[in-house]
């Protein structure tokens, strides 16, 4: 009876140790160095650019505010004349961002914007999410004037109306109602 035990007793303490392993797994960003796990890309608000955040001027009224920057993310009952554009992103590859701009209003008009700081061009944003491994010394899609006249000129090809006639007999269909 006291030989099951010790067995029973070794195999719990390793399948115990395993156990505890398995936290430190979940904690890290790659299983054994060679899988990494995946992580649920998560996108909330609105992103505001500084190219947006220069077109709103004091003045404007909230229909305009909103056109420029979407529908804000909360707007509070007790502070009807705020409004907060809260922005965060988590991707996997890149670094987890938040911003938060406030607009404040008196009355229907535009009082006030803090941007909280400088924000990103529409460009360097996107750069910043990028995680795609592209190569980036990839050639211009677009031909310059150059190599526009350096292309070789289409063959001349005769009218496609007249080669089918000349080729098929013209059809005759059948009336669509009976007479």
């Amino acid at each position: 009876m006291r030989s099951l035990s010790v067995p029973f007793c070794l195999v719990f303490a390793a399948l115990a140790a395993m156990l505890a392993g398995c936290k430190n797994l979940q904690s890290s960003d790659n299983f054994l160095g060679v899988v990494t796990p995946y992580r649920v890309e998560v996108v909330q608000g609105n992103v505001v650019t500084k190219e947006q955040a220069d077109a709103i001027k004091p003045g404007m009224n909230r229909a305009q505010v909103r056109d420029i920057l979407g529908a804000p993310l909360l707007t509070d009952v007790f502070h009807q004349d705020r409004w907060d554009y809260v922005f965060t992103i988590r991707r996997q590859g890149a670094e987890p961002q938040r911003r938060s701009v406030v607009v404040l209003f008196d009355g229907e008009t535009l009082k006030s914007i803090d941007t909280g700081g400088a924000l990103p061009a529409e460009r360097d944003f996107v750069a910043s999410i990028d995680t795609f491994k592209t190569n980036r010394n990839a050639p211009p899609l677009a031909l310059d004037e150059q190599q526009i006249k350096a292309l070789p000129l289409p063959a001349k090809v005769e009218a496609p109306e007249a080669a089918a006639s000349a080729v098929t007999p013209p059809r005759a269909y059948p009336p669509l109602e009976p007479r």
